[in-house]
């Protein structure tokens, strides 16, 4: 006979209710509740159960096997989002996270508990940092470089999973694809071919001619100058394509950054993609069309009034990172789990919007789209 059951034998008769306070407050382990209310619901309600009613059905609770303290406390994770620009909410690629994750069993609330922070405004990234490690999660969630590189300087115990990170190993987030060392892994969008140089080729088929691109990079963005300073000046050579930085760090410099495009007679722009500009979708929208600047955005929010997006799947991002929390919060190190790379990308053509810039779309633009959005 278990300690526990050889308790529930021996000890004196508790109060009535004592013992309605103690079976009620057994219910925490929500998958026993059913039981534990049967067990204990005709002495609380009519004073007339039978003691060894009461250590049989706690009996069967005991040796469950599904029962044990250990599986009934949640596992709690730390989540340093971007947001959807309210810095309350996540966005549609991170709710995707979730219900990756209930796929897997891992129901919020129920058997985990996610500790919410924002990145964005970008404000509010230290401190956020600051409260999700004080909180000593099992494990962290990064969307974006800003949000990995901070949660990796804060910890090198706490597992650490990024999404959407262009370069992990030149940022130093891991030590290669294969074997990150460390507590750090995830999902990074490098891809083998040079990525820009495939967004500037589908821009330049909207724009025939186009000599001279602006780019709008966030300097706060540690992903974004290393690119600026060592990639950036090869491709434009490459291409013959004059490349030119435009700089917003806040929603405020948005508007300078466009206008600094125009003053230099850019004949279309390519956001670089960042927690910024995902949240400042609409301005951005709104900017390029004011500027009459033919855009190519990063993500597939940006098709709605937007030109052109091209990019990985964020959605397929955070799907596939619920697999690197489950393998995690089952014992798997960071260490031994390789960095993965994109493989689902997304090519969207708004027709209403090339016609309102009097653009022409070619047709073998169009067959190899996604989606064309009339």
């Amino acid at each position: 006979m278990s300690a526990k059951l050889a308790l529930l034998t021996h000890s004196r008769p508790e109060p009535r209710a004592a013992f309605c306070d103690a079976a009620f407050a057994a219910a925490e382990c929500d998958d026993y509740r059913d039981v534990i209310l049967w067990a204990t619901s005709s002495r609380c309600d009519e004073g007339r159960m039978k003691r060894r009613e009461f250590i049989a059905g706690t009996a069967v609770l005991l040796v469950s096997p599904r029962y044990s303290c250990a599986q009934g406390k949640r596992r709690r994770i730390g989540f340093l989002a971007v947001g959807d620009g309210s810095g309350k909410a996540l966005n549609q690629a991170e709710r995707v996270l979730l219900d990756a994750l209930r796929s897997l069993g891992w129901i919020e609330g129920k058997n985990f508990v996610i500790e919410y922070r924002f990145s964005h405004p970008p404000d509010r990234l230290a401190g956020s940092v600051a409260d999700l490690i004080a909180l000593s999660p099992e494990l962290l969630i990064a969307p974006g470089p800003q949000a990995a590189v901070a949660l990796k300087s804060a910890t090198t115990a706490i597992p650490i999973v990024f999404v959407s990170v262009a370069d992990p190993v030149k940022l130093g987030l891991v030590q290669s694809l294969s074997r990150p060392g460390g507590n750090v892994t995830g999902l990074s969008t490098m891809v083998p071919d040079d990525f820009l140089a495939k967004r500037l080729e589908i821009l330049r088929e909207l724009v025939p001619g186009a000599s001279k691109i602006a780019l709008l990079i966030n300097p706060a963005n540690p992903m974004q100058r290393l690119y600026l300073a060592e990639d950036v000046p090869r491709i434009g050579r490459e291409l013959g394509v004059a490349l030119l930085p435009v700089e917003a760090a806040t929603a405020d410099e948005l508007e300078v950054a466009f206008a600094a495009a125009d003053a230099q007679h850019a004949d279309a722009i390519i956001d670089f993609g960042d927690t910024l500009t995902y949240v400042e979708a609409p301005r951005i929208i709104a900017l390029a069309a004011k500027y009459r600047l033919p855009a190519n955005y990063l993500f597939r929010h940006y098709a709605d009034g937007g030109l052109s997006v091209y990019g990985a799947d964020a959605r397929d991002l955070f799907r596939r990172a619920a697999g690197f929390v489950d393998k995690i919060l089952k014992g798997s190190k960071p260490s031994d789990l390789p960095v993965e790379r994109p493989t689902k990308f997304e090519l969207l053509i708004n027709m209403k919007t090339a016609k309102a810039l009097g653009l022409t779309v070619p047709t073998s633009l169009l067959v190899r789209a996604d989606e064309v959005i009339e």
